[in-house]
C-alpha cells in the first residue's frame, strides 16, 4: 500500500493546472526512481517535403526533352512538376504562384526556362537532384505572350503583347539590344495593329530568317541580318499556330474558323492549300461551313512514307457536347480520337531533335485538364502506351486516406497479384518513351502503404516505397449494392444524394487483412481477402436501428447524468419495427406517414461474382426511424482477434459480431456513463438479435426498391468541404452540440479500477472528451467463438478532457506499444486444413510486462490536450495541453526511432511531437495553415517520421518530420539529368554540300551581342539573379562528407571523360590529316580537266 504524500497531491495539482507537459504525479503515480527511460529527443525532429504524387493539378503548359527523355508540366498555380521514368519525379514551385503559360528545355543541357503570366522568365537548373531557379528576368512594360528557343542556341526569342520581339541571352539572363518591333514587321500600308504575337519558329533550313505569327492572320518572314521582311502572308482569318515542314520550304497555319492553310515561302500572294479538316463539302463548290478553332498543329515528315499531320480543335459547330478530340491526318486517312477530357497541349514525340531533318514521329503526347495521354503512332489504330505514373488519384475525388508504414513484408506482393489481374488490355506494345533520370539511392527499405476512399465508392490501395507510388489493388463498394435504373427511380426520392457510395472513413487490420468500410449513406461494409475467386449467392445483411436520445424540444445534458430515453437495446422490438414495411415510403411528409426502417442504398438481390482480393463478408445498413434519417458514421474500429466491429455516430455506438453475423449492442450514448454501478448487459441470443434487427439480406428483398438515399458528408468535387443535411425536425444547433462518438481503440487492458488482471476492452471517446472502458467477454475456447455470445459492459467513465477524442494507446511499462491483439491472416476460401494452420491467435503480452502495481499507461489525445493515465488505478500521471487558440485536426501515437510519440497537426497549421508517456514537446513547425477541408480530411500520420496530406483534388503531398530522413532526403531523390551524347546533326549530302542547299547557319553572337546590336533599355526588363549558384545550393542541401565523396566521384569521371575526349581528339586529327591528303591528290587528278571530261 502506497503512503499519502500531501507534498505529490500539491504536485499534482500544479500539474493540472499548467500548460506544459509534466509528471502530476498522484496517489498510484510511478516514484521519479520508476520513470520510463524516455530516448526521443527534439534532435530526432525536423520537418520537410519529399516528394508529390499525383496528376499536376490546373495544367496549363508541357515541354518535352527529346534527347534526355524528360517531360515538364507547368500549372495555372506556377507549379513544374518533372517527370522522367516510372518512379522519377520532382516538384518545383515559383514563389509568385503565376500561371506557367509556355516551357522551353535547353534540349541536352539539363536547363528549363518557364514562361510565367506575371511577365516573368526563369532560368531552372536541372542538373541537382532539387532544381532551382539560376535567373530571373520581369518584363515592366510588355506582356509576354510566346516564346521560343531554337535547338543548341542560347538566343531566346520572346514575343509580346504590342507584337514585338525581344531576344534574351539565357546564359547570362540580359536583353539583346536587337528587337524585332511590329511595325517594322508588317506593311507600311497596314492601318491596324496586327496583335500579340501568337509564334515565333526559324527557318529549319536558314537560321537567319524568323517566321512571326501575329494573331489577325498575317505571318513575316523576318531576315534577322537586314533586319527587315522577306515575305509577308496574309490570311483574313486569325492565327492559332504555326507548323514547318522540316525542309524550310513550306509551312501550315491553323486559324480561328477552323482552317489550315499551306505555304510555299516564295509565294507569298495566295496560300498553296487551304482545308477545313472537319468542315462539310457543299455540293456547289462553295466555302465549307466554318468549324471550331483549331488550337494548335504539328506538321512532322517521315522518310519512308506520308507526312503527319496532327491538330486539336476544329471540330464542326454542331457537335455540341463532344468531347474534345485530337486529330491524326496520315497521307489519305484521317483519325479523330476522343478524349476524356479538354486538351491543355499536345506535343509530337521525335526520332530526332534537329528541326531540318526528316522528323520520324512516332507519338503523341497529349495533356488533358485531367490526364496525360501518350499515343502510338506506329501501331494501326494509334493505341495508347500504358501509363506507369500514378496520375489516377482523382480518377474519382479522394474522401479520406490512410497510411500504413512498416506493413507486413507480404501484404504487397500478395495486393499486386491480385490487382495485376485488374490492367486493361490493348496498350501499345512498346515502351514508355518517357525515360529519363535515374533513382534515388534510398536506403528506406520498409514497406509503405496508402489507402485511398473515393467518392464513387471505391478504395485504391498503393505501393509507397521509397518515395515512389504505385497503385497495386481498387476495390469497388458499390458492386454490393443495386443502382438506380432510370431517372424516375432517382426523382422519386426526397433527398437526392450526389455520390451515395462515397467512402467515410476506413478501418484496415494489415496483419489479418480484414478492411472495414463506412460510406456517406450509413453504411458498414466488411470485407476479408482471399486469393481465389468465389460467387456470393446472398450478400449477408445485418440492418441497425440507431435512434436519437432527445425529442424534438430536448437538449443534450453535458453531465452525461440523463436518463436514458431508449428503450433497453437488448429487449425485443415491437413486429412493426422488426418486420420490414411491405409498401416503401416516398417521403417523410406522405400520407403514408414517416419513413421507418428503410436503408438508404438497396443491397445487391442477384448473385455476386467476387473476384480474388477483397470480397464483402458482411453489409451493416443504418436505417430510417420515424421519419429520421440515420445520422453519418462517425467513427469506426475492427478487430480480427475478438472478430468484432464497432461504429458510432451522433445518435450512439452498436458493436457487431461479424463471425456470427449478430448485432450485440445498439447503445445511446448516454447509457455509456454509469450513474453508479457498472452498466452491464447480457446480449440476446445471436438468432433472435439478428431476427429483431432484420438481418438476413432477403428478408426485404424487393420491398424498398424505390427508398430514399439519405443525405451525409461527402466529398464535394467544386469546393472540397463536408456538408451535412439537417432534418427538418431537428434543429442545426441540436446536431451540433449532440454528443458524438469520435474515437474507438480495442486493447487489452484493465476493464476497472484496481482490477488484477488485463482482458480485451474497447476504449471510447466522444466529441464532449469523454473516455468511457468497455469491458469484452470472449468465449474461452476458440473452437466455441461460434456457439457462444460475446458480452459487453459499460464499465463507466475513465476521465474527461477538452474537446473532441482524436486517439487513444496503450503503452506497456517499459513505454512500448502495446496494439490491438489480432488475428493471422487465412484465406477464407481454402481448405479446412489450410485455414487451421494459418489461424493462430497472437499471444498475449508477455507476463514479465505486466507486472508490479502500474503495469500500462493509457495515452489519450484530444483537440486540446493530451493526457496520461496509470492503469488499472486510472490515475493521471501527465497532462500536456497542446493548443489554447486552436485545435488538433489529426493526432496519432507512431513509432519514431525505435520510440513512441504523439504527433499533431493543428488546425493553425502547426506540426507537433510530444513524448511518451512524459508528453515532453519535442517539435513545434509552423508548417501548413488549414486553406479547405481536403486537408483537414486526408492527413494523416504513419510511424518513422512520415506524413501526408491531398494538396490538390489530384496530388497526395508526402512529408517527414524525421531528421534522418531529412538527411538522407538528397540520395533518396531521383535524378533528372543524365549525361547523354547529343545525336548527331544530319547529314547535308554531297549534292546540298555543293550548291549550298543544307542548312544555313547564323553567328548569333555578332548580330544579338553587344558589339553588334547595342545595349536593351534597362527600364524594358529587371533581371533578378537566382536563390544561389548550384555549387551552393548543393552544399546547402546536403552534407559536407557527402559533397566530398561526390566531387572525388565528380574528378574521377571527369579524368575518365578527359581521357576519352583526348582519344577522340588524336583519331579524328589523325582522319583530318587522311582527308586532307585524298582531297590533295584529288585535286591534282582533276586540275587540268574541264567540267566535261569529269
Amino acid at each position: 500500500m502506497k503512503k499519502f504524500n500531501i507534498r505529490k497531491v500539491l504536485d499534482g495539482l500544479t500539474a493540472a493546472s499548467s500548460s506544459s507537459s509534466s509528471g502530476a504525479a498522484q496517489p498510484g503515480a510511478p516514484r521519479e526512481n520508476d520513470a520510463v527511460q524516455e530516448t526521443l529527443q527534439s534532435e530526432h525532429f525536423q520537418l520537410c517535403k519529399t516528394v508529390r504524387h499525383g496528376f499536376p493539378y490546373q495544367p496549363s503548359s508541357m515541354a518535352f526533352d527529346p534527347v534526355q527523355k524528360i517531360l515538364a508540366v507547368g500549372t495555372q498555380t506556377g507549379a513544374l512538376r518533372l517527370f522522367g521514368r516510372a518512379g522519377v519525379e520532382c516538384f518545383c514551385q515559383h514563389e509568385s504562384g503565376a500561371a506557367v503559360i509556355q516551357l522551353q528545355f535547353l534540349i541536352n543541357e539539363g536547363a528549363l526556362v518557364s514562361a510565367l503570366a506575371d511577365d516573368s522568365i526563369h532560368m531552372w537548373n536541372l542538373r541537382q537532384k532539387i532544381p532551382a531557379i539560376l535567373h530571373s528576368l520581369k518584363f515592366n512594360r510588355e506582356r509576354i505572350t510566346y516564346c521560343h528557343l531554337p535547338f543548341q542556341s542560347k538566343w531566346l526569342y520572346i514575343g509580346t503583347e504590342r507584337g514585338n520581339i525581344h531576344i534574351v541571352n539565357v546564359e547570362s539572363f540580359t536583353l539583346s539590344g536587337y528587337v524585332v518591333m511590329w511595325n517594322k514587321a508588317i506593311e507600311l500600308s497596314t492601318k491596324t495593329h496586327p496583335g500579340p504575337v501568337v509564334h515565333i519558329s526559324d527557318n529549319p533550313m536558314d537560321e537567319g530568317k524568323l517566321l512571326i505569327g501575329f494573331e489577325c492572320g498575317i505571318v513575316v518572314l523576318w531576315d534577322l541580318k537586314s533586319k527587315k521582311a522577306d515575305c509577308r502572308y496574309n490570311y483574313d482569318e486569325a492565327i492559332h499556330s504555326v507548323a514547318w515542314h522540316h525542309e524550310g520550304k513550306q509551312f501550315v497555319c491553323s486559324h480561328s474558323d477552323g482552317t489550315l492553310t499551306t505555304w510555299n515561302i516564295r509565294v507569298p500572294a495566295k496560300s498553296a492549300q487551304i482545308i477545313t479538316p472537319h468542315g462539310k463539302q457543299p455540293k456547289d463548290g462553295k466555302k465549307p461551313e466554318p468549324c471550331k478553332p483549331i488550337l494548335k498543329v504539328e506538321y512532322k515528315t517521315t522518310r519512308a512514307g506520308d507526312p503527319f499531320m496532327v491538330l486539336s480543335g476544329g471540330l464542326s459547330y454542331d457537335t455540341v457536347g463532344r468531347r474534345a478530340c485530337l486529330t491524326v491526318m496520315h497521307g489519305k486517312s484521317t483519325a479523330v480520337l476522343e478524349m476524356d477530357y479538354p486538351i491543355v497541349d499536345f506535343l509530337t514525340l521525335c526520332e530526332t531533335p534537329y528541326p531540318n531533318d526528316f522528323q520520324e514521329p512516332y507519338a503523341v503526347m497529349v495533356l488533358l485538364e485531367k490526364d496525360l495521354v501518350l499515343i502510338d503512332l506506329g501501331q494501326i489504330g494509334y493505341p495508347i502506351f500504358e501509363n506507369p505514373y500514378p496520375l489516377t488519384i482523382h480518377e474519382s475525388p479522394v474522401t479520406c486516406c490512410e497510411y500504413f508504414v512498416d506493413c507486413p513484408a507480404e501484404l504487397i506482393p500478395a495486393l499486386y497479384s491480385v490487382g495485376s489481374r485488374q490492367k486493361r488490355q490493348g496498350y501499345s506494345k512498346k515502351e514508355w518513351p518517357i525515360s529519363g533520370g535515374n533513382w534515388g539511392q534510398g536506403t528506406q527499405s520498409y514497406p509503405e502503404i496508402i489507402i485511398t476512399g473515393h467518392a464513387d465508392g471505391s478504395i485504391k490501395f498503393w505501393d509507397a516505397s521509397a518515395l515512389m507510388l504505385q497503385v497495386l489493388y481498387k476495390l469497388k463498394t458499390a458492386k454490393v449494392f443495386e443502382k438506380a435504373r432510370s431517372k424516375e427511380e432517382k426523382a422519386n426520392t426526397d433527398i437526392v444524394e450526389e455520390d451515395p457510395f462515397a467512402i467515410q472513413t476506413m478501418s484496415w487490420c494489415p496483419e489479418s487483412r480484414m478492411l472495414c468500410v463506412a460510406g456517406v449513406s450509413a453504411h458498414v461494409l466488411i470485407y476479408r481477402f482471399s486469393k481465389q475467386e468465389v460467387t456470393t449467392e446472398v450478400v449477408q445483411l445485418l440492418e441497425v436501428r440507431m435512434q436519437s436520445e432527445f425529442s424534438n424540444g430536448d437538449s443534450p445534458d453535458p453531465g452525461g447524468e440523463q436518463t436514458p430515453t431508449l428503450p433497453n437495446p437488448g429487449a425485443s422490438p415491437s413486429p412493426q419495427e422488426s418486420e420490414p414495411p411491405s409498401q416503401p415510403s416516398t417521403g417523410s411528409n406522405s400520407s403514408d406517414g414517416p419513413r421507418d426502417n428503410i436503408a438508404c442504398l438497396q443491397v445487391r438481390s442477384s448473385p455476386l461474382k467476387q473476384s480474388p482480393g477483397y470480397q464483402v463478408e458482411l453489409v451493416i445498413q443504418l436505417v430510417w426511424v420515424s421519419g429520421e434519417p440515420p445520422q453519418p458514421i462517425t467513427s469506426l474500429a475492427i478487430n480480427s482477434s475478438y472478430g468484432l466491429v464497432v461504429f458510432g455516430n451522433s445518435n450512439g455506438l452498436a458493436v457487431v459480431d461479424y463471425l456470427q453475423k449478430t448485432l450485440l449492442l445498439n447503445m445511446g450514448t448516454s447509457e455509456l456513463y454509469s450513474p453508479s454501478d457498472p452498466y452491464h448487459r447480457q446480449p440476446r441470443s445471436p438468432r433472435k438479435v439478428r431476427q429483431s434487427s432484420g438481418a438476413t439480406c432477403d428478408s426485404n428483398d424487393g420491398s424498398n426498391t424505390s427508398e430514399d438515399r439519405c443525405k451525409s458528408p461527402t466529398s464535394d468535387a467544386k469546393d472540397n468541404t463536408f456538408t451535412r443535411s439537417r432534418s427538418s425536425s431537428v434543429t442545426s444547433i441540436d446536431r451540433e452540440s449532440r454528443e458524438s462518438i469520435s474515437a474507438f481503440h480495442f486493447c487489452e487492458s484493465y476493464p476497472r479500477k484496481m482490477d488484477g488482471a488485463v482482458g480485451p476492452c474497447l476504449l471510447v471517446g466522444t466529441t464532449q472528451g469523454t473516455v468511457v472502458m468497455v469491458a469484452l467477454s470472449l468465449p474461452p475456447a476458440v473452437d466455441q467463438r461460434l456457439q457462444q455470445p460475446v458480452g459487453i459492459s459499460s464499465c463507466g467513465t475513465m476521465v474527461t478532457l477538452k474537446g473532441g477524442i482524436l486517439t487513444m494507446a496503450l503503452l506497456d511499462a517499459t513505454g512500448a506499444l502495446l496494439p490491438p491483439s489480432f488475428e493471422s491472416w487465412y484465406d477464407p476460401n481454402a481448405s479446412d486444413e489450410e485455414k487451421e494452420k494459418s489461424r493462430r491467435r497472437r499471444p498475449a503480452s508477455p507476463p514479465s510486462s505486466q507486472e508490479g502495481p502500474e503495469a500500462q499507461f493509457a495515452v489519450l489525445c484530444s483537440e486540446k490536450q493530451a493526457k496520461v493515465l496509470a492503469m488499472p488505478s486510472q490515475t493521471r500521471v501527465y497532462k500536456h495541453n497542446i493548443t489554447e487558440s486552436s485545435f488538433v485536426l489529426r493526432a496519432d501515437v507512431v513509432q519514431m526511432a525505435g520510440a513512441y510519440c504523439i504527433a499533431c497537426f493543428c488546425a493553425n497549421g502547426h506540426i507537433m511531437t510530444l513524448s511518451l508517456p512524459s508528453l515532453r514537446p519535442l517539435l513545434d513547425v509552423n508548417y501548413l495553415p488549414l486553406t479547405d477541408m481536403r486537408i483537414a480530411r486526408t492527413f494523416c500520420f504513419s510511424n518513422l517520421g512520415q506524413a501526408l496530406y491531398l494538396t490538390s483534388p489530384t496530388e497526395i503531398q508526402r512529408i517527414t518530420y524525421s531528421q534522418e530522413t531529412c538527411d538522407n532526403r538528397q540520395e533518396m531523390l531521383s535524378e533528372l539529368f543524365t549525361p547523354v551524347e547529343t545525336p548527331e546533326a544530319p547529314n547535308r549530302g554531297f549534292f546540298k554540300g555543293l550548291f549550298g542547299g543544307g542548312a544555313q547557319s547564323l553567328d548569333r553572337e555578332d548580330l544579338f551581342g553587344e558589339t553588334g546590336a547595342g545595349k536593351a533599355s534597362r527600364s524594358l526588363a529587371q533581371h533578378i539573379p537566382g536563390p544561389a549558384g548550384m555549387e551552393g545550393m548543393k552544399c546547402a542541401a546536403s552534407g559536407v562528407v557527402g559533397d566530398l565523396a561526390r566531387a572525388r566521384i565528380a574528378l574521377d569521371e571527369r579524368g575518365q571523360k578527359l581521357g576519352e575526349l583526348e582519344d577522340r581528339t588524336a583519331a579524328m586529327m589523325a582522319s583530318a590529316d587522311s582527308f586532307s591528303k585524298h582531297a590533295h591528290d584529288m585535286m591534282l587528278k582533276y586540275k587540268d580537266k574541264k567540267w566535261y571530261q569529269l
